[in-house]
Parts: structure tokens; sequence; C-alpha cells
């Protein structure tokens, strides 16, 4: 679906509900930066805490802005399969070019019911699909196997792994290399995924930094490794700054200190500490 960077986009707020004006300011920003893809609704976007309508209205802003500019791909993950099936349904239907399909989370099943999941979804839509698998906060781990017998479903197209494992990693990459993407969920790990035959991130870094990101990606995807893991290095420092606290606290902080929008989150995420957001404002200077 993409190669390289696709920003997992954050979701700008009023006091009343989605900041419509700082997300034109933010599309703008990823374009400019030269970004492959965007992601909105997913963890990032904190879909969460938005209304059904909220989300409708980004979805449908987004693709009046940017589609056929950048593949737009949409977070329709839930712990209800059924759920999960009206969110493609309804995504497809307004315009997505794909979806990111986060496992159950709570509510934990097996690798059976993953596959049975996965199956369903992507019965519902004929828009490729990109599995998702973040165990720190869904409660359950998509192990190699178990994706390899998705990947077989046709439009099961990769699979964004974010379990921080980098031995699981390099065996998704050795089962399934050959007929789907794998891809970062880690900022920190983009580049060792990419050089071990990943094809880019799912990035919360390139909020902030769209240019350096991809950058970064580009020069991984042709073949400049060495620079490439320099700029992976030189990060490390500014991606524990963004990973302080839990995402998108950092991220929607970054973007307030940069000027795209006001910062604000929704409860149970709360405000960036001073001391923490000082840190990540002298380390802006140097990667944006």
């Amino acid at each position: 679906m993409f190669k390289g960077t696709a920003t997992a986009l954050i979701t700008p707020f009023t006091d009343n509900g989605v900041d419509f004006k700082a997300l034109d300011k933010i599309l703008d920003y990823q374009v400019d930066g030269g970004v492959n893809a965007l992601v909105i609704l997913g963890t990032t976007g904190e879909p969460a805490t938005m209304t059904k309508e909220e989300k409708v209205a980004v979805v449908e802003a987004v693709v009046k802005k940017l589609k056929g500019k950048l593949p737009i791909i949409v977070g329709a993950g839930a712990n209800c399969t059924a759920d999960a099936v009206e969110n493609a349904k309804l995504y497809t239907a307004l315009g997505a070019d794909g979806l990111l399909v986060v496992t159950p989370y709570y509510n934990k099943c097996t690798g059976d019911g993953l596959v049975a999941h996965y199956t369903a979804v992507a019965k519902a839509t004929p828009l490729p699909i990109i599995a998702y698998n973040v165990p720190g906060r869904t409660g359950v781990n998509m192990l190699p196997k178990t994706f390899a017998k998705i990947a077989e479903i046709d439009n099961i197209v990769g699979i964004k792994e974010a379990s921080g494992n980098m031995e699981q990693i390099e065996e998704c990459i050795r089962l399934v290399g050959d007929k789907a993407d794998v891809i970062s969920g880690d900022d920190g790990l983009t580049v060792p995924v990419m050089l071990m035959g990943g094809s880019g991130v799912i990035s919360v870094a390139s909020n902030l930094a769209p240019t350096y990101v991809s950058t970064m990606t580009n020069c991984a995807l042709g073949g400049d490794t060495k620079r490439a893991a320099k700029m992976q290095l030189d990060m490390l420092p500014f991606v524990k700054a963004l990973f302080s606290e839990v995402n998108p606290i950092p991220a929607k902080k970054g973007a307030e200190l940069l000027g795209l929008c006001n910062g604000k989150l929704r409860l149970p995420l709360t405000e960036m500490t001073e001391e923490n957001a000082k840190v990540l404002e002298a380390l802006l200077k140097e990667f944006v």
C-alpha cells in the first residue's frame, strides 16, 4: 500500500470537537514533509475518545483534501468483530484507500480467533488491510505463525508490528516477507526493521519531523544504509522524548510547540509535564 513513511496522525481538538482548521494545517505540513501515506484514527489519533460522528467528519475532511495525492489509511479496528466489520464498510464508503485493523483488545482471543476476526473484516471490504500488532496496549500478541495464516487472505497486505521484539519481527519477515509488508510500528526500530526486509514505518515522530523521517526511510529503501543507520541513531533521544509519556501526549505537545494546533488532549490523557516538555522542545530544534 505504501513504502517508506506513513504518519500516524494526531487529531487536533477544540473544547467542543475536532479542530478542522488545525487539521488542514497539519495535513499541509505532512504533504510538504514528503511522507508516503497517512494513517488517521489510529492510536495516535485518539479515536477511543471520539464519537462516531467526529470520526466520520475527520475521514471526510482528509479524503476531500488528499484523495489521490497520498494513500489514506483509516483505523477500523474494534474489540467486537461486528463493529470492526461495520467500520470497514463505513470507511470504505467514505473513500479510504486502506484500513489499519488492530487485534481485538480486552476480550482477548486465541490465534484461531484472530484468524476468524481478520477473515470477517477482510470479507467486508475490497480495500487492502494492514493488521496491527501492539501487545503492550491490547494484551494480545499476534505471533508470526498466526499472521502467516492471516496473510493468506487476499486483501491482507501487511502488518504494523509494534511488539518491540526484534526477533519476533524477523520471524514475521521470514515467514511472510514475500507476500505481505512488515511495517515497523516503533520509531526506534524503523531502520533495523527495514534493513531486515521491512517496508517502512507507521510513525509518530513524523507528526513533528516528517522530512527527517521520510528522508531516513528513503535512504533505507534506496540502499544508503549507512546514512539511514546514522539518522536512526541520531534520532534516538528524540524518540525517547516522544515516548517519555503515553502517546500521543508528547506528540500533541510537540505539535503545539510547532504552531500546528493547540495541543488539547481528551481525558484520561493529561498535559505533558513541564520537565518532559522542555526536553522535547530542545530536541525539536534538531529534527524539524
